[in-house]
């Protein structure tokens, strides 16, 4: 089972449901060029200016590793990385899970991502004049208000964990990068968990990748916010035992 972690986040993001799934698979988790423990030498910005970079990562780690027949994980960004790099290797994996998944986090006529482009602006502004500042009030946004304050917390620790430079430059490709022209050529079974309240990947987005991906399940969840497997690891546990149990 490999992990993909959400934008600005490290593998110690995965640490309440791990116990559970180590019990089960062998679990490889990584970081990010640029983020949490990475070396930062590795960090290439022409690499990195797109998602494509990243799923390339994805897929080096898969055949550095040997890997074949993985479940493949991701959460939100890492989400978009983790289809593109089955869409591109799709004999490494077997099953994918998209936690809290969005293809686009834009409002685009009829499609409803969440944020508006002024909305996104202003975060990536507030991001380049006070990054601690945004990584607070952010966390605080996507955990949402029926959460722990410390979850919240925690989640900007992670934001902050990592190089600034790097990460305001893996924001912008994050949150404006368009992944939906890819979503029918994902044809591996998919488990789209989507929380019930989520700013980041409403209730359409979800709509949206169960209508569009081919082998897809939706399961909405009673959990809040944008990181279940934070804030309801139990309920996320289930949902993916539930699918991955399926033969």
């Amino acid at each position: 089972m490999l992990l993909c972690n959400g934008f600005g986040c490290n593998q110690q993001i995965w640490q309440y449901i791990l116990p559970q799934l180590a019990t089960q698979y062998q679990v490889v988790l990584f970081d990010y060029a640029g983020m949490g423990g990475s070396d930062p030498a590795s960090y290439d910005p022409q690499r990195y200016a797109s998602l494509a970079g990243y799923a390339q990562d994805v897929v080096d780690i898969c055949q550095a590793l040997n890997l074949q027949e993985a479940v493949l994980i991701g959460h939100s960004t890492g989400a978009s990385i983790a289809m593109r790099a089955a869409i591109n290797a799709p004999t490494c994996f077997t099953k994918v899970v998209l936690l809290a998944a969005s293809p686009y986090f834009l409002n685009d006529g009829d499609y409803y991502g969440g944020f508006s482009r002024e909305d996104l602006e202003s975060l990536l502004s507030l991001m380049e004049a006070d990054f601690d500042t945004w990584a607070s009030m952010f966390a605080g946004v996507l955990m949402g208000p029926r959460n722990e304050v410390s979850f919240g917390q925690e989640l900007a620790l992670n934001f902050c964990s990592s190089d600034p430079t790097m990460s305001k430059q893996f924001a912008r490709v994050a949150f404006l990068d368009d992944s939906r022209p890819l979503v029918p050529q994902l044809q591996l079974p998919t488990l789209l968990v989507q929380c019930s309240q989520d700013v980041a990947a409403p209730a359409e987005v979800g709509a949206y990748l169960l209508e569009r991906l081919p082998q897809a399940t939706l399961v909405t969840l009673a959990a809040t916010g944008h990181c279940p497997h934070m804030s309801s690891p139990l309920e996320t546990l289930e949902a993916m035992e539930n699918f991955l149990r399926v033969e």
